[in-house]
């Protein structure tokens, strides 16, 4: 169900607010993104967050959007549950940054965590107030009146009563809360009403409520960003370099002569085209004749990646932890055990390449985004072109999917930048081997492990170092023009931030020295090979890495996998999920590789466990490993995870099983291939993912409710410590220890299984 929505003096004067519902079914029409509906919006007001519509339902309005995963439902459920209403009396508007504050947009797994805790109290405080407002219109003290389904009554004399919609349907709260300053994902307001207890809930922490976006989905009828046609819009196409850095030096558009209503746009080293016909754009841009700069390839050779990366230059190291005396632990130990992990860079690999659709003409501009960030995408357009905020209307679509800083915003400023060009709208729609080969990757990286044991078996220092390209070369989203490959070939000035980031886990070794280093890009401008967040931005990588070695250290030292980590970890809700998933699985001790065989198949259990900002996960991965075709499959997961407190069960279950089916395709197929001029995995043949035949058997999930502390991320969290869950189950099966991603039929044959 999208929802188009007229904001007009919501929070200012008296006007009336309507929200109008397009049902499955019935196709959105472009135009209603060019309503004159931009207000100042003022984050302190009630009103920026909760609306009651004359008919008494409710409205929540976030500055997020919910990419897939069913937050939707979660901040709805949060919002009935303050509101004392049924959930399908709730609706939701997301994104859209001239209808609600800017909360981050989806990020960080802030969704529920962040966005839910404003919206929590916002409702909280909306009840308070409409309670008040009843008690004067009843004339009955509040603390008399009981709130069922939107519906104010005297407990005493329950005919006595008002709807919501009576009270204020259609007008706005007139009520200021508590702001902290800030807005993204650390926005918060509070206001005087206390939400409610876990002991209230009604709603919050039960199953049941159903999404809204699947129905539309399944049945063809959500308007996705590709489905948006404006008025006189025309199709363009971006031209890229064969080899990556070149730029062009002469156009022939003689060339395209034959095509009709060809219009080529070339700026600096930005080069695209615009046709009436989309086919005709497509062709144009095959037939275009394009002189490029002579460019040295900027690539090593795909074999030299991690030599490449041990023997680069640093642009930032980062001591995020150093605590005892490593250097005389390692000095005096009876044995010292080391390792390096490697891994490659990784696709988005969305199940559609990018499309953006922009209209900037006549001193204003409206676009069309599918990507995380709509309030930065509005940022970065009014920067490029030197236009105030509010002239620029974003509006936020369903996309192909986005876990991270995907090529969205590259095709949405593409598109801004040719329609201001050519004076007309313009959709932008990336071809496969577009949204392959030119989409920000995830990092590649390598990850030494040393570990000092002494004479009794006791691990008496750790250290740990990343290096790696940078997780945010150009930051996180569009918000800026260089953050984008138009600005980039426009010559807007870099400005890359050298992250990556420490492991996150309570291992309580007595010596700790954990660092990271930043090197920098292969090609610093306009590159394929650009990295940027991807789902859980360097967690899979770093964790990959931590876990492995902790099964390694674990062999070292004699012992059970799960019993080493019981034995090292510190916070009790860590060791809560390592025994949770142990005996969930049925885990039984043991040391070393099981090599459980079946004729030519192996069969291997392997514990991995990690900490997401304050989600804490464990995972236990069974594999079947066929020896003849080195197959790996990953079977069977067990997982527990504690996020705090639950909103939606049934929800969360299937964010999870997402992550799970998402980052086993990472760990067992992908790697971004490239040679000294380009990426060459530009389709899905080059660039495998795992299908339906390589799913998982059972995913059994184990949820750990604390409905005493705040709900936080849920979105990433078990994306982190499954690649070494596998790599050590693959491990057990087989006595092979694979250091590098993906754990591909090739690597475990040149490691000698047989």
């Amino acid at each position: 169900m999208n929802i188009h929505i007229k904001r007009r003096d919501v929070l200012k004067g008296s006007g009336a607010l309507v929200v109008s519902l397009t049902l499955p079914g019935i196709k959105a029409e472009a135009a209603v993104a060019t309503q004159a509906s931009r207000l100042a919006l003022k984050p302190e007001q009630l009103a920026s967050y909760i609306s009651i519509n004359q008919d008494g339902t409710a409205v929540g309005w976030v500055g997020k959007v919910d990419m897939g995963q069913g937050t939707e439902i979660g901040w709805i459920k949060m919002i009935a549950e303050e509101l004392d209403m049924p959930t399908d009396r709730v609706s939701l508007v997301q994104g859209h940054p001239d209808l609600t504050v800017d909360q981050g947009g989806a990020s960080g797994s802030t969704g529920i965590w962040r966005a839910g805790a404003a919206l929590r109290n916002a409702a909280a405080e909306a009840r308070r107030v409409l309670v008040e407002m009843a008690s004067e219109k009843l004339n009955v003290p509040a603390d008399r009146l009981a709130v069922t389904d939107g519906i104010v009554s005297d407990k005493s004399e329950a005919a006595r009563l008002v709807s919501y919609g009576d009270l204020i349907g259609g007008r706005h709260f007139d009520v200021t809360m508590e702001w902290n300053k800030h807005f993204g994902n650390e926005l918060l307001v509070t206001g005087k009403a206390k939400p409610k207890s876990p002991s209230e809930y009604k709603t919050v922490g039960k199953p049941g409520t159903r999404r809204r976006d699947v129905a539309p989905k399944v049945m063809g009828t959500l308007e996705y960003i590709v489905d948006v046609k404006v008025p006189g819009m025309v199709h363009g196409r971006m031209i890229r370099p064969p080899v990556a850095g070149a730029r062009p030096v002469a156009v022939d558009e003689s060339s395209v002569k034959d095509i009709p209503g060809v219009q080529v746009v070339w700026q600096k080293g930005f080069i695209g085209l615009v046709a009436p016909k989309e086919w005709d754009a497509i062709r144009a841009a095959r037939a275009l004749k394009v002189t490029w700069s002579d460019v040295k390839p900027p690539f090593p050779d795909q074999k030299n990646l991690f030599d490449h990366i041990r023997n680069a230059p640093v642009m930032q190291r980062d001591d995020e932890e150093n605590v005892g005396d490593v250097d005389k632990a390692f000095a005096n130990a009876a044995r010292i055990v080391e390792a390096t992990y490697e891994w490659p860079f990784h696709s988005h690999a969305c199940m559609g390449p990018a499309c953006g659709i922009a209209d900037m003409r006549n001193g204003e501009g409206t676009v069309w985004t599918g990507g995380q960030k709509p309030h930065h995408c509005r940022e970065g357009i009014a920067i490029m072109f030197n236009m105030p905020e509010e002239k620029i209307k974003v509006v936020a679509m369903t996309g192909p999917g986005s876990y991270g800083r995907n090529d969205s915003g590259d095709a949405t400023m593409d598109a801004a930048v040719l329609s201001k060009a050519v004076g007309k709208p313009v959709r932008v729609q990336g071809m496969r081997h577009e949204g392959h080969g030119w989409d920000p990757k995830a990092p590649a990286s390598i990850h030494k492990a040393r570990a000092a044991i002494d004479k009794d078996g006791k691990v008496t220092a750790w250290h740990y170092e990343t290096k790696g390209f940078s997780r945010r070369e150009f930051f996180r989203d569009e918000g800026t023009p260089e953050r984008t490959l138009a600005g980039q070939l426009l010559d807007w000035p870099l400005k890359p931030t050298w992250l990556i980031g420490p492991p996150s886990e309570s291992y309580g070794f007595e010596s700790r020295r954990l660092a990271s280093e930043s090197i920098g890009p292969l090609l610093d401008r306009a590159s394929p090979l650009r990295s940027a967040h991807f789902r859980d931005p360097m967690g899979p990588q770093i964790h990959f890495g931590v876990e492995s070695f902790m099964d390694e250290l674990a062999l070292a030292t004699n012992t059970d996998p799960v019993e080493f980590r019981l034995r090292y970890l510190k916070h009790p809700r860590d060791i809560a999920v390592v025994k949770t998933v142990a005996e969930k699985a049925g885990w039984k001790p043991h040391v070393g590789a099981g090599k459980q065989q079946n004729g030519d198949v192996f069969t291997g259990r392997g514990v991995a466990y990690s900490v997401r900002g304050q989600t804490r996960v464990a995972v236990v991965a069974e594999v079947e490993v066929n020896r003849v075709t080195g197959r790996v499959w990953a079977r069977r997961f067990f997982v527990a995870h504690d996020c705090g407190q639950i909103i939606a069960p049934d929800l969360l279950r299937q964010a999870l099983e997402g992550q799970i089916v998402q980052t086993a395709s990472r760990s067992l197929h992908e790697e971004v291939l490239f040679d000294n001029k380009n990426v060459t995995s530009v389709d899905w043949t080059s660039y495998p993912i795992l299908d339906i035949k390589d799913a998982p058997e059972t995913i059994d999930i184990t949820l750990i409710d604390r409905p005493e502390l705040p709900p936080v991320g849920a979105g990433e969290g078990t994306c982190r410590p499954l690649a070494a869950a596998l790599a050590n189950a693959i491990f057990d099966a087989t006595g092979i220890r694979l250091r590098q991603v993906p754990f591909t039929s090739e690597r475990l044959k040149a490691a000698g299984m047989v």
